[in-house]
């Protein structure tokens, strides 16, 4: 089983962002100022684990996507698989 790094899970997002058509990055920098880029989904760290989140404001606002709070790497890859193929699969 190989292991599920940072870049994999970054990977998956960067796939999600592209297929829903949301910004790629979380913020954007104007004169020094940062505004959240509402629709983004983006990771969240804490606790050692990792759970996905989307901008809703631009303020920074967020709220979580993926349940179960913040999980392992590896369940959050395969939840991630999981909310894209539901996303393709709705689509088609």
């Amino acid at each position: 089983m190989d292991r599920i790094t940072q870049k994999d899970l970054e990977r998956m997002v960067d796939s999600i962002n592209k297929a829903t058509e949301s910004p790629e990055t979380p913020y954007t920098r104007t004169n020094g100022k940062l505004t959240g880029n509402i629709g983004n989904y983006h990771l969240d760290y804490a606790y050692g684990g990792v759970k996905l989140v989307r901008m809703v404001s631009d303020g920074g606002g967020i709220t979580v996507i993926s349940t179960g709070g913040f999980g392992t790497k590896r369940a959050l890859y395969h939840w991630l698989g999981a909310f894209l193929a539901g996303h393709y699969q709705a689509k088609s």
